[in-house]
């Protein structure tokens, strides 16, 4: 049975939140600077001492997630993509374009923001996110836009191998992007583009 990419409203959100997005941290890319930073910066692959489990849907007790989205932001013009196989969803995918809500625009009508892409556990390494990818930068051209934005995390070591093989590049690291907010302040922002 294949998999089937479909886009949908924001009613499906609540099926959508039933994919799990947690992963295992076992890796993380440490950034190094060279010469305080004049140097550039190195990421060097590293283990955990103690390997956890990161489950963004958790975090901020569970108010981040999916279902929220539409009482924090203007979704309207957001799209939403459910990746089913047979009667079961298997992953999902939402852009986020035109929402001055959403600082990760920059304030561009040229820019998408891959906001969220899931694969439930016991479907990954089947192509399901590379499908889901694809579909989203094919919707995100078909708005207008040039380019698509993914922010990941230095401890999310497999998303950052993944974007990297679907043809992103990496155009910001904010080692302290997240100093902010205690439980990931130790965590870096990597920023991915891709041209579209």
């Amino acid at each position: 049975m294949g998999v089937e990419i479909a886009q949908v409203g924001v009613e499906q959100l609540t099926v959508y939140a039933q994919v799990p997005i947690w992963f295992e941290v076992s890796e993380v890319l440490a950034v190094e600077a060279i010469d305080g930073g004049l140097g550039g910066l190195r990421m060097v692959e590293k283990p955990v001492v103690q390997p956890y489990v990161k489950d963004y849907d958790a975090q901020a007790d569970g108010q981040e997630g999916p279902v929220h989205w539409p009482e924090r932001f203007d979704v309207r013009r957001w799209g939403f993509l459910l990746a089913c196989e047979g009667d079961r969803t298997v992953g999902g995918a939402t852009v986020a374009v035109d929402s001055p809500d959403v600082h990760m625009l920059e304030n561009r009508d040229d820019l998408a923001v891959l906001w969220d892409i899931r694969v439930h556990p016991d479907a990954r390494g089947r192509g399901i996110g590379s499908k889901l990818f694809a579909e989203a930068a094919r919707w995100a051209r078909e708005q207008g836009c040039k380019q698509l934005k993914v922010e990941t995390q230095n401890v999310n070591v497999q998303a950052c191998r993944f974007y990297a093989k679907q043809g992103c590049e990496l155009g910001g690291i904010e080692r302290y992007g997240y100093a902010g907010c205690k439980e990931v302040s130790h965590e870096t922002m990597l920023l991915w583009y891709l041209d579209l």
